[in-house]
């Protein structure tokens, strides 16, 4: 999510170009400083290295500003799956030393570690968001009724849990000229389709290169296409609980489709 507090430039003694980030809420720096750790300890996909963090900052590099190209395009695809297949212990498990009560964006997220995909992602991925919803008014019984009923046809998956960026949206992906790097993850076990139905989502440039070299790598299971409105639960959701009723329609729709 775009909102996810004050952040400036900075320059640190020896010169390196840094950005500072201040917390919206407490725990919330220690979130993203874990999850950026993690991701960059799969080793797989550029990731800004964290200088420090506290209660209310974080210090991370400044990513260098450039264009996207179908060839930087191509290796974040493949370094995208490889990330996703460096795994999680869990779905929902935290990064390595995260907090269980973890955010994305300026929205609450639960890492709770579970067995099952489907009953994971309905209990902690879509519900809690829908009585949010609710009980700010976005959405009434009836709607609220439609989302209970479609996590009751979640399908199982045999897929293992993979290691989620969690919020990858086209502003959390940094094209430095050569090669796309991920920020403001809220990282997390989960299953891989989630990640790239967000990106079908909002967008992202090249975004049939990056797929096509992500699928010669890690070949998605059949009907993934088809899946893509059941992934995209979790961020609409989000999005209807941040921003209010120009996502409820979106979201509900996604509901409806399978």
């Amino acid at each position: 999510m775009s909102d996810s507090g004050d952040v400036r430039e900075a320059v640190l003694d020896d010169g390196r170009e840094v950005v500072v980030k201040r917390g919206h809420a407490p725990g919330a720096t220690a979130a993203e400083a874990a999850g950026l750790r993690w991701l960059a300890a799969a080793g797989t996909v550029p990731i800004p290295t964290v200088h420090s963090h506290d209660r209310d900052r974080l210090v991370i590099d400044r990513v260098p500003a450039g264009r996207p190209s179908a060839a930087a395009a191509e290796r974040f695809g493949r370094g995208l799956a490889g990330l996703h297949s460096a795994g999680a212990p869990a779905f929902g498990a935290p990064p390595p030393d995260g907090p269980a009560a973890a955010w994305i964006g300026r929205a609450p997220m639960a890492n709770v570690p579970a067995d099952d995909w489907a009953s994971w992602y309905a209990a902690d991925r879509v519900l809690p968001y829908v009585r949010l919803a609710r009980d700010a008014g976005t959405f009434g019984p009836s709607e609220a009724a439609l989302f209970e009923r479609a996590c009751t046809r979640i399908p199982a998956s045999a897929e293992p849990p993979a290691r989620l960026h969690g919020d990858l949206w086209n502003g959390n992906v940094l094209w430095d000229g050569r090669e796309a790097w991920l920020i403001d993850p809220a990282a997390h076990g989960g299953h891989r389709e989630t990640d790239l139905a967000m990106m079908h989502l909002f967008g992202c440039p090249h975004l049939d290169r990056i797929l096509g070299a992500y699928r010669a790598d890690a070949p998605l299971a059949d009907g993934w296409e088809e899946r893509i409105g059941l992934h995209q639960l979790f961020p609409l959701l989000v999005h209807t609980v941040l921003f209010g009723q120009s996502y409820a329609g979106q979201a509900l729709a996604a509901a409806r489709s399978f």
